[in-house]
């Protein structure tokens, strides 16, 4: 994987070209030098593997719920070494997942009441239509 282009640093990290230069733009990416010279892969950036180790992660953290800012300061942490940070940061990120949860739940709860409802052949307006009509 040594010795990449951009498209396939991008590739390898299952992301867009844009992508990875949003990141390098944010910070959460190097953008490496150009090389001089004009034989092969002069003028082409050339990623690495902890290029794509670090893309990676990125994904797999925005996949977890982490918000960009975060990611941020994960990785600066990891520079660091600051294991409590980043401990308080995953605890954030459980409350934030138990709420949602939690939220879920009360609508999936309350979404299978009105489907009881709905077939139970009552006349009348459909309670489940009803339901959403009435939420503005």
């Amino acid at each position: 994987m040594s010795g990449m282009t951009i498209a396939g640093l991008a590739r390898e990290g299952g992301v867009g070209v844009e992508t990875v230069r949003y990141y390098q733009r944010r910070g959460f990416l190097k953008t490496p030098d150009r090389p001089e010279g004009s034989g092969s892969g002069g003028g082409i950036r050339r990623y690495g593997t902890e290029d794509v180790q670090r893309l990676r992660f990125i994904r797999s953290a925005q996949g977890s719920g982490f918000t960009l800012e975060q990611i941020g300061e994960l990785l600066a942490l990891d520079a660091t070494d600051d294991r409590a940070r980043a401990h308080e940061l995953a605890n954030e990120r459980i409350a934030a997942l138990d709420a949602k949860i939690e939220e879920l739940q009360r609508v999936r709860t309350s979404l299978h009441r009105l489907a009881r409802q709905c077939g139970s052949g009552s006349e009348g307006p459909c309670p489940i239509l009803k339901a959403f009509e009435d939420v503005s």
